[in-house]
């Protein structure tokens, strides 16, 4: 590990080996080279408490680090509100869990690969391992927004006491409003293609640009392979869509198979709601104008985290879904303070 300028943040590229991805459905690379923010005091000695940050859907770690002119990336934000006495020194890692269908969810499944358990198995062992990392749950925490803010809640509530503190922002969730408007868009192209994924999904991925009137479908996919993924058939046929590409009705059997894995769903058992109310701290916040209807399924989420009694933090902003990453300013620094020694 080496040392930056004073006026750099400290990036380091770890590669973890990705063993528990090996053999995955889409032949998608086993090792990743994970981006990791180190604090201006690390040396190797002081142990420090960890984040994990996820990145949203077509996004992965390295995504957090994009130029854009006037703004900062996610590190130097980062490393400039802990140089001003602004957030705790903090361990920020950054992973790649993205796959050949723009994104993998955080969950494990037959048609992308294991990487929900890639995650809480692998990376954050080898993270632990590598660094000198406080590595009791109590001072690790995890955060994202959309698909990653998706992440973020499922696996806090799917493990309890490995993180305690999370961060959802525009997390997807009440299913209904925001993925189902966009199932028209995708039965459209895919009627361009004659109905078949193969010849839409072959296209897709011989394009230099990706037209962004296809994205609908891709992203269809992508969650279908997340939420139905078919235990036959050859990639990229190797889900089931939750609507008929005709009539572009729902198909009951395979529409419940998305909605277990929908937030406003998993908090009427018992043991998710247990994990939530077991987190020293939970901040969701959305955009009021989100195109994707987000800002009504994080109303609905907190109306029951309320009414199970659970402590959360839940604010809203007047913005739509995209270029939020500034929100990052307001969730990490409670974080950090959450999980510091």
């Amino acid at each position: 590990m080496t040392g930056t300028s004073p006026l750099q943040p400290n990036l380091v590229f770890e590669t973890v080996p990705g063993r528990t991805l090996e053999g995955n459905p889409l032949k998608d690379p086993a090792p990743r080279r994970v981006p990791v923010y180190l604090p201006p005091s690390y040396d190797g000695t002081r142990r420090f408490p960890v984040i994990y940050l996820l990145a949203g859907f077509a996004s992965t770690g390295t995504s957090f680090m994009n130029f854009s002119f006037g703004r900062r990336t996610i590190p130097e934000m980062v490393d400039n509100m802990i140089r001003m006495g602004e957030m705790e020194e903090t361990i920020l890692v950054m992973p790649d869990c993205m796959t050949r269908y723009g994104g993998s969810q955080y969950v494990d499944s037959t048609a992308t690969g294991p990487y929900e358990s890639y995650l809480t198995d692998e990376l954050i062992p080898f993270i632990d391992s590598r660094f000198s990392t406080l590595s009791a749950g109590r001072h690790r925490a995890i955060a994202g927004k959309s698909s990653g803010g998706f992440g973020a809640i499922r696996l806090a509530m799917r493990h309890r006491g490995l993180f305690a503190a999370v961060a959802c922002h525009s997390g997807d969730m009440a299913f209904e409003l925001c993925y189902r408007p966009n199932f028209p868009a995708a039965a459209r192209t895919l009627e361009r293609y004659q109905g078949s994924i193969a010849a839409f999904f072959n296209n897709w991925e011989s394009l230099d640009k990706k037209p962004r009137g296809e994205f609908a479908l891709l992203d269809a996919l992508a969650m279908s392979a997340a939420y139905s993924p078919r235990h036959s058939g050859e990639v990229p046929e190797n889900m089931d869509l939750p609507f008929d590409p005709f009539t572009c009705e729902l198909v009951p059997e395979i529409w419940e198979k998305w909605l277990r894995f929908d937030p406003i769903q998993m908090i009427a058992k018992a043991e998710y709601r247990d994990a939530l109310g077991s987190l020293d701290l939970l901040f969701l916040d959305c955009g009021s104008q989100d195109e994707y209807n987000l800002q009504f399924g994080h109303r609905i989420f907190s109306r029951l985290l309320k009414a199970a009694g659970i402590n959360h933090r839940y604010e809203e902003f007047p913005d739509t879904h995209a270029d939020t990453s500034y929100r990052y300013r307001s969730s990490l620094p409670l974080l950090a303070a959450q999980i510091a020694p």
